[in-house]
């Protein structure tokens, strides 16, 4: 309850790329929302993230029915619309951030949820101590998501171990199948997958194979630089052994002098270079340096929005952090995001935590060195540890006429009440 002893209301936004389970936190933040009425009035979620608080377009998700909303825990993608877009620093915008106060002071939003990644949480350390310094009472807790898996004081990242789970079957899978043809056909597979700088999705493939002889026989991270030449003595040395080769690659690889090994030299809109493609460049230079014949994949959206192979422990977290988000923010805990804290491998147990958002703003985790074998070529005993409990259940969706069943919310706007602002 606020100091005029009212409920006041509550803005929720997701923030960059989507993930099979964004909307499973989402389902949890209004349900829980609505489980406090006497403190939480309306709940809005902004459209297309937060764009839509700048720009006061506002959508009123209690004019959502209690079954679609539970709906939204099996829905992939963003229901309400998220996007890439980095606030600045105050001191370089001050302006919007004078406007997202300007539109939550309009709204009577007395809390702010934001649902992303590194830059995300930045925004909501950042958004909280302006609202401090206007005297504004905001109370701002930002909520884990990344496919990543490169935020800290986090066990694991909400969306992270779906994204495992579909990258490791693909990899199982493509494996059978290469195996099956390489006798008269094709000797290389290559899959190209996300992580730009953290190696996590690329260690995922690693789960794949139960020995040293099945696929993926290779895995290549961005926290290792890439040597060609070590790199092709495997290759060759895995054909000769195996009769083929697969292979697993980050976005992010790059070579001894920090070189991205596919560069399109251009910028998203947080200013991070535009990847795509390494898997075609390592997979051509097999072809031009061995003599062999490739396939190579890239799953891009297709491994953060595989809702239908969602990993049960993935789905538990992400509902039980937006959950955890909101009661922290009704019991007035502010500039902070709830985790997931590791109690135990075998059998896995966890347990809520709490970060203070200062402290996870920016911050980028890496793959540990103990997680990469010496050769620098595979997952270790200890990484695949970790990793194994990430992707363990499974939580289908419901299926009609033999698709998954998803929902669409109406997603109906709230009447602007300010004049409109240039973003």
């Amino acid at each position: 309850m606020n100091a005029a002893n009212r409920p006041t209301n509550a803005f929720y936004a997701q923030s960059g790329g989507v993930t099979a389970v964004i909307n499973t936190t989402a389902c949890a933040v209004i349900e829980t929302a609505r489980q406090y009425p006497e403190t939480i009035g309306k709940l809005f979620a902004g459209r297309n993230g937060i764009l839509g608080a700048l720009a006061e377009d506002l959508i009123d998700t209690s004019l959502e029915s209690d079954a679609d909303i539970a709906r939204l825990r099996h829905t992939p993608g963003g229901a309400f619309g998220s996007c890439r877009y980095k606030l600045k620093g105050i001191d370089e915008n001050l302006a919007q951030y004078e406007r997202l106060i300007e539109v939550f002071r309009a709204h009577d939003i007395g809390y702010f949820f934001y649902n992303g990644g590194n830059d995300s949480m930045d925004t909501a350390w950042k958004v909280s101590q302006l609202s401090a310094k206007l005297g504004y009472p905001l109370i701002c807790v930002g909520i884990p998501k990344t496919v990543d898996n490169d935020l800290p004081h986090t066990d694991a990242c909400p969306g992270f171990g779906s994204v495992a789970k579909y990258v490791a079957t693909s990899m199982r899978e493509a494996g059978f199948d290469v195996a099956s043809m390489a006798a008269t056909s094709t000797k290389i597979f290559v899959m190209e997958v996300m992580g730009r700088h953290a190696g996590w999705i690329t260690a995922a493939c690693g789960l794949a194979g139960e020995s040293a002889d099945q696929p993926p026989h290779l895995l290549l991270f961005p926290e290792i630089p890439f040597d060609e030449a070590a790199f092709l003595a495997r290759v060759e040395t895995c054909v000769r052994d195996h009769g083929y080769c697969t292979i697993a690659v980050s976005e992010g690889l790059h070579d001894a002098s920090g070189q991205l090994l596919s560069d399109m030299d251009t910028k998203d809109a947080f200013g991070h270079a535009q990847l795509g493609g390494v898997g075609q460049v390592v997979a051509q230079l097999i072809k031009d340096r061995l003599g062999l014949k490739y396939h190579w994949a890239l799953p891009d959206y297709l491994q953060r929005s595989a809702r239908h192979l969602a990993s049960k422990t993935d789905v538990e977290q992400a509902y039980a952090l937006g959950k955890a988000a909101v009661e922290l923010a009704v019991a007035g805990r502010n500039a902070v995001m709830p985790g997931i804290v590791r109690l135990a491998d075998a059998p896995y147990r966890w347990e809520i935590g709490v970060a203070e958002l200062v402290d996870v703003a920016n911050v980028e985790r890496k793959m540990p060195r103990e997680f990469i074998s010496a050769d620098g070529f595979q997952i270790t005993d200890k990484c695949r540890a970790y990793l194994a409990p990430l992707i363990a259940g499974e939580d289908a969706p419901p299926y009609r006429d033999g698709l998954p069943d998803y929902v669409r919310l109406k997603n109906r706007g709230v009447p602007r009440q300010l004049e409109a602002f240039c973003i």
